[in-house]
This record gives C-alpha cells, structure tokens and sequence, in this order.
C-alpha cells in the first residue's frame, strides 16, 4: 500500500513539473454506506491534476466515523474524466488504493476500487462542488468476499490554481 502511495506522489510529481496547466484541490463533507448497516460521517478531501482540459490524475483521501468507535479511512490515486463547460464541471473517476477499518479491540487493512463522479459549480479560482457519488469495493485480508454494496456521497469546496 505505501509502495502504491509512494508510486503516486512521484507521478504526480513529475508531471506537475512537466507543465500540467491546473491542480485543484476539494475538501468537504461525506456520508459513507458500508454493507451490511454502517452509516458513517465524515471528510472527503483529494487532489486533481489536470493534465489535458478534459483528463486528470486524482489522489483521494477520506475518514469516516461512527459513534460506536468505528473508523474507516481510504487512500486512492486514478484517472479523472472532466466536461469542462462554462459553469459547470461533470466528471467521473475510477480510482485504486487502500484502506483501514479499525474500532475497538480490532483493525483491518485491505484494498479498494471507487467508480463515480459528480459535479463542480463555478467558473473562478474557487467553486462548489455540488455532489460527488462513488461506488466503493472493498477487500479486507480477514475477509473471504469482497465487499461491493458500498456507497459514498460527498460535497464541498474546490480550489483551482
């Protein structure tokens, strides 16, 4: 997982220094679903380097809580398709990574795939993003099955250089 972590840093890296022409930065709120009953809240914050108008490389990262001492944080990197019109901004991602479900007396780390997207509001250095939706799958190494009834709904703040 950190070798992936670490692969994604040096990528972003590399490209922001061959010339990517904006990098934009979103921070907000999540309610997360885990199957079977978990419903979480908490933050959803990524990083998105734009490296044509309509192509991306995103880094996600995320926590989500639950009162009774549940904790489930995610970290994935992948390409992001963007529709950049006037106002407004569609996209859609298919992100890879990692993550951690801890609470207490147990802790658990495993892998993840999020497909989705959503939409940004505004046309300046700062906008809204209105919704972003994923659908989450999860591996866990002391689970047999993956888990694929999972959902994420988030929405926030984007910050544009």
């Amino acid at each position: 997982m950190r070798r992936l972590l670490l692969i994604a840093v040096v990528l972003c890296s590399s490209l922001a220094f061959a010339g990517a022409s904006k990098l934009e930065i979103f921070g907000g709120g999540q309610y997360t679903h885990l199957d079977p009953n978990f419903n979480l809240t908490g933050w959803n914050a990524a990083v998105t380097l734009n490296l044509k108008g309509w192509l991306g490389a995103t880094g996600d990262f995320s926590g989500v809580y639950h009162s009774g001492g549940l904790k489930f944080h995610t970290y994935a990197v992948g390409p992001e398709l963007r529709a950049n019109l006037p106002l407004i901004k569609p996209f859609v991602h298919g992100l890879v990574g990692g993550a951690r479900s801890s609470s207490p007396g147990f802790s658990d780390s495993g892998l993840i795939g999020m497909v989705g997207g959503g939409l940004d509001a505004g046309g300046g250095t700062i906008a809204f993003r209105i919704v972003q939706v994923d659908w989450i799958a999860t591996r866990f190494s002391n689970t047999i099955n993956s888990n694929t009834k999972n959902f994420r709904g988030s929405a926030g703040i984007v910050i544009r250089f």
